[in-house]
């Protein structure tokens, strides 16, 4: 574990301070440092003398500071029960959310009400967006790397490269509208929760052959990610090169996939966690990248709608989401 042996010099360091500070607490304490106790040092209290390994020390209140080093107490286990329910979650969610996003805007961007309580559009995507990135961060530095444990840290770290782009680079960059608060709580409790199933699931649940590395579907996984980042960073440029610092006005984009969709953004975002979905190959993984189909699938041909009205010139032939067909 990466933070092992700097939580092991650290406790080394730290048993003669407890030891000298226990020592001097009051003249009538009674206490007795035992750094070379079988198992692990110790802290006696009630007794100036260590006690051998073979003596009953049932009158004695042990304070023990052992730094155990067995490698499978710091492993965590998996936790199938609550991955499957995460799982599963997302695929109802997604689905009622869809349902919802067929009858109304989610009410942020150009369709955010008159009057919100907001935060500004670079803090409020950085706070709801850093939870996917730094949750899976601090499971894979206290992670033990048994076998395999190569091809886990690969497929999470494709998944935190989308988050630090979006909570490093892209939120300060957007020259988007201020987002409403509740906006950015939901999508920060989601973020969270997603960020845990996935690190936990690729961490702790899944297992690699050896020949991983040279699985079709894994390239082909990696390859629809790749491109579909691609075309979501390009196309969040398009849109940020239309305005002017300051401004909120929309203009018709121009340019990349937005010759043949509207929601150019939202199709690369589909396209990356489609990938993701299909290296990985398992329930959370499908389970998020369908949550994704349903929460920004509408809002595109939301959008499509949106420009159709607005603009008189916009181009007839482009779709909403899907080049040629939707």
């Amino acid at each position: 574990m990466l933070v092992s042996p700097v939580l092991m010099s650290g406790v080394d360091f730290l048993f003669p301070l407890v030891g000298f500070f226990c020592s001097h607490l009051s003249p009538r304490s009674v206490f007795r440092f035992c750094p070379w106790v079988q198992g692990g040092p110790v802290l006696v209290v009630g007794s100036r003398l260590c006690p051998p390994p073979s003596s009953d020390s049932s009158s004695l209140f042990v304070l023990s500071l052992r730094a155990e080093q067995s490698s499978s107490s710091r492993e965590m286990k998996c936790r199938a029960e609550a991955v499957s329910c995460l799982s599963w979650v997302l695929v109802v969610g997604g689905a009622v959310y869809l349902w919802h996003q067929t009858r109304s805007h989610t009410e942020y961007g150009r369709y955010a009400p008159p009057g919100s309580r907001c935060c500004s559009a670079r803090l409020g995507w950085f706070l709801q967006e850093v939870p996917s990135f730094l949750l899976p961060l601090l499971l894979q530095l206290l992670t033990e790397e048994p076998g395999g444990g190569s091809g886990r840290t690969l497929l999470l770290c494709t998944f935190m490269l989308h988050y630090f782009h979006r909570s490093f680079i892209y939120a300060f960059l957007t020259r988007g509208r201020p987002v409403p608060l509740i906006i950015v709580v939901s999508a920060a409790i989601f973020c969270s929760l997603n960020g845990f199933l996935q690190g936990h699931h690729l961490l702790h649940c899944t297992q690699f052959e050896h020949t991983w590395l040279t699985d079709a579907r894994l390239a082909a996984g990696f390859l629809l990610f790749a491109v579909g980042m691609s075309i979501n960073i390009h196309s969040d440029y398009i849109l940020r090169s239309l305005r002017r610092p300051g401004e909120v006005v929309y203009r018709i984009p121009y340019g990349g996939m937005f010759e043949f969709v509207s929601g150019a953004n939202f199709f690369g975002e589909i396209v990356e966690w489609c990938g993701y979905a299909v290296a990985v190959w398992s329930l959370p993984a499908f389970a998020f990248a369908f949550f994704t189909i349903c929460s920004i699938g509408p809002r595109a041909y939301q959008h499509h709608r949106d420009y159709l009205k607005k603009f008189e010139l916009y181009p007839r032939s482009r779709k909403a989401i899907i080049p040629f067909l939707l």
